[in-house]
């Protein structure tokens, strides 16, 4: 069920956003790479298998205070209408993207980046690959939560276009809201 909008959206505002965030299609280097991708040395982001796993949940308890259990990854990797991302840098798995997509709308589950190596423009690779490939689909609306206290990450996802909707309280296991955002593609 899709929940209820907070505000209407003109067609004015949506193609001034376009524009502005022009350089957040994909691009197209020679391997199909978006801007960010490229310009970040070693960077690899490939789709996410099984035999990243161990690398993905080991990221995950690193990044999260309430992990997900190994065997949540695993039924995001064999299930479908799943779009699943690894960031590799020398090798190693240094960032993860999972999301749901079904029929014109999509989730994003996870987002995740080694500590040591945010800021980079990683996160911001794995979300335009992601935000390619649900255009190319032709997904309208991409949806997504974080934590209310998570003030960094809600700074990201408006730059990426996303607005929070609604307050979801008690979304996190220990109690904490989460915000509800959503992208118009």
């Amino acid at each position: 069920m899709r929940p209820p909008r907070a505000r209407n959206r003109t067609s004015r505002r949506r193609r001034a956003v376009s524009r502005h965030h022009a350089d957040l299609r994909p691009a197209c280097g020679s391997r199909g790479q978006t801007p960010a991708e490229m310009s970040i040395e070693g960077l690899i982001i490939e789709r996410a298998v099984s035999a990243d796993l161990r690398e993905v949940h080991a990221l995950e308890v690193r990044c999260f205070p309430s992990p997900w259990r190994r065997e949540f990854f695993e039924s995001e990797i064999t299930n479908e209408g799943r779009y699943n991302l690894v960031a590799r840098r020398d090798g190693a798995v240094v960032g993860y993207l999972f999301a749901t997509w079904f029929a014109d709308e999509m989730h994003i589950n996870k987002i995740a980046v080694d500590a040591s190596l945010r800021r980079q423009g990683i996160a911001l690779a794995m979300m335009q690959r992601c935000l390619g490939f649900a255009a190319e689909r032709g997904v309208t609306s991409i949806w997504l939560e974080v934590r209310s206290s998570n003030d960094e990450a809600q700074k990201f996802y408006a730059f990426l276009g996303f607005e929070a909707e609604y307050i979801r309280n008690g979304y996190y296991p220990d109690g904490e809201a989460a915000v509800v955002m959503m992208k118009d593609v």
